[in-house]
């Protein structure tokens, strides 16, 4: 079988992208999407997304982890579909879709940035060293001194299993620079090593600093390896909402690769 597929990148955050409205792909295949993510005798990636066809809004998204599993939401991955859908012609400026968490609202400008709105967050639980909170991924949210110089593959997997056990937390470890701007290196579950960049995990960041008082502004900025991230975000008796995530989504290249299962 050949696949024509495309790659993308929001904030060194890479995906394979693959157009999948005809129902081709054989994404029951495991093994077909860790080969396709696989860095060198594949094309490479953090994970694999299909755009498939929705009868209530202009596309659906499904997201596969590089390990082969159908995942939760991935931020970074919702704004490089919507590229591509601009890409495709399925879009011009503004997109909604339908992924694993919801439904999702998003604008493409001129430039190649995309606002994607994330879902609401009701609840951030404060521990002893950390916080915890579900945007639309898990996301495990710790303050540490000197991030650049840590050791995230072993500190990140040791937390990511050690508290959470096999079904796991992303993990992301925060520094602050600014009043509105902290420094995120994460461990991902799924691609179980870090990322240059996370957007559910970059917006959990954003909403546990607020929630813990290191920032008062609703606009934070998130420096990442990979680039800069912005969330912006209105408070709520409960929690969070109206929160968007806004960042650079690229192609890279595209071609076609063979399968046989």
């Amino acid at each position: 079988m050949e696949i024509d597929f495309f790659k993308y990148q929001g904030t060194g955050n890479d995906f394979v992208l693959i157009d999948n409205r005809e129902g081709l792909f054989p994404k029951t295949d495991t093994n077909c999407i860790k080969y396709f993510c696989d860095r060198r005798f594949g094309i490479g990636g953090d994970g694999l997304i299909l755009l498939e066809n929705d009868d209530e809004v202009d596309f659906k998204m499904v997201y596969f982890n590089s390990d082969g599993a159908e995942s939760t939401m991935c931020g970074n991955g919702g704004r490089c579909l919507v590229a591509f859908a601009n890409y495709l012609g399925v879009i011009e400026d503004k997109a909604a879709f339908r992924a694993v968490d919801g439904l999702h609202e998003a604008t493409i400008d001129t430039s190649g940035k995309v606002k994607l709105k994330m879902k609401d967050v009701d609840e951030v639980v404060e521990r002893e060293s950390h916080l915890f909170l579900d945007t639309g991924s898990p996301h495990h949210v710790q303050m540490v001194k000197n991030v650049d110089g840590l050791n995230v593959q072993q500190e990140g997997s040791k937390i990511r299993y050690g508290l959470y056990g096999q079904s796991g937390s992303n993990v992301n470890f925060v520094e602050p620079s600014d009043s509105n701007v902290f420094k995120v290196r994460t461990y991902e579950r799924g691609v179980e090593a870090e990322t240059l960049s996370c957007g559910t995990g970059v917006t959990a960041v954003a909403l546990a600093m607020h929630a813990k008082g290191f920032t008062t502004e609703d606009t934070v900025l998130l420096d990442t390896p990979g680039g800069e991230l912005r969330v912006d975000f209105e408070t709520t008796q409960s929690g969070y909402q109206s929160i968007y995530l806004t960042g650079p989504a690229q192609q890279v290249f595209k071609g076609t690769i063979s399968w046989k299962a």
